[in-house]
């Protein structure tokens, strides 16, 4: 007989939060009923005091062999689950404990189904973009990471604003005094961007946002440009304002003034797990619980036999689907 590897699912969770905790166990007890290994971090193990299960610590190695990541927890969580994810092509999945949760597949009260789709190996997996992102001052290169939200360069004093000039593929676009500017992918647009007045993008779409933040010039719109454009960003060393590059909320690092932010698109993506089928317009109107009582679709009438065109809708509704996917929103948590 051939003997199989086990199949293993690393859970992270939030564990200072006693419901983020209670639903660790509760999956913990579903995915070892069937079957299958639960593996944790060494951080986080304590506070679960989870048996059976493999610990962990060294987070580099954490998601080495194993089919799946399940996060419980908000966006913040999610984004965490990335950082350990993305090295190894790992599939994240999130349940969603948080607010809007973009990035979340599922609600908490959908546990056992999903757990069920892990079981089933029912689940689908898309990758998103990320961005990699450097800073350089005087042409040396200071700092390197990356951002499947987004990058954003703020101000590091309240009382001071930046003065940037930015470039598109190596032309000077604008210069700006402002509060700071965020780059974001598709996913990202639901997020810090989508705050600060940026479009919302569908995440098929392949591209890279820019929208200052409190800008104070006459051209200052957000603006998309194609995914093998790159952004950069200086801080123009005249106006000596400090600045701070936050990378999805989670890894930052200050920047002087003279300093250069490079932003492209990043080579290897965040590979996340879904359980649904629903379109991405479905989740925005769940997610934001949009108004849209009365609309009625050519489907729906057809159904109902009713060829009528004149636009009165009033005697049908859609309801709003409770599916939960796409984006995220770095800010709700840490």
């Amino acid at each position: 007989m051939v003997e199989h590897e086990p199949r293993r699912v690393l859970v992270v969770t939030h564990t200072g939060r006693e419901q983020a905790v209670e639903v660790a166990r509760a999956a913990h007890r579903l995915l070892t009923g069937a079957g299958l290994q639960v593996r944790l971090l060494g951080d986080e193990a304590e506070a679960l005091k989870l048996e059976p299960a493999e610990v962990v610590d060294d987070h580099e190695k954490a998601a080495l062999d194993v089919e799946l990541i399940m996060v419980l927890g908000g966006d913040g969580s999610i984004l965490r689950g990335a950082e350990l994810a993305r090295p190894h092509g790992t599939p994240v999945l999130g349940v969603n404990l948080g607010h809007v949760g973009f990035l979340a597949e599922a609600e908490v009260d959908d546990l056992e189904r999903i757990v069920q789709v892990v079981v089933d190996r029912s689940y689908t997996v898309e990758e998103r973009m990320t961005l990699a992102v450097e800073v350089r001052l005087a042409g040396e290169l200071i700092f390197d990471t990356w951002a499947l939200n987004e990058a954003s360069i703020e101000k590091a004093a309240r009382e001071k604003m930046l003065e940037v000039l930015v470039e598109v593929d190596d032309r000077p676009l604008s210069r700006w005094g402002c509060d700071g500017v965020v780059v974001a992918t598709p996913t990202g647009s639901t997020a810090y961007a989508f705050s600060a007045g940026g479009p919302i993008v569908w995440p098929e779409v392949e591209a890279i946002l820019m929208v200052p933040l409190s800008a104070h010039a006459l051209f200052s719109r957000p603006i998309v440009v194609a995914p093998t454009s790159r952004l950069s960003i200086e801080l123009v060393p005249s106006w000596h304002g400090r600045g701070v590059l936050w990378c999805d909320g989670r890894r930052m690092v200050e920047v002087p003034p003279g300093a250069e932010i490079e932003v492209r698109r990043g080579k290897t993506p965040v590979r996340l797990a879904r359980a649904h089928e629903a379109p991405f317009t479905d989740r925005l109107v769940a997610k934001f619980d949009l108004p849209v009582l009365g609309w009625r679709g050519a489907a729906e009438r057809k159904r109902n036999g009713n060829t009528n065109t004149s636009g009165n809708t009033n005697d049908s509704t859609i309801s709003n689907s409770s599916d939960n996917g796409n984006g995220s929103n770095s800010q709700q948590e840490t």
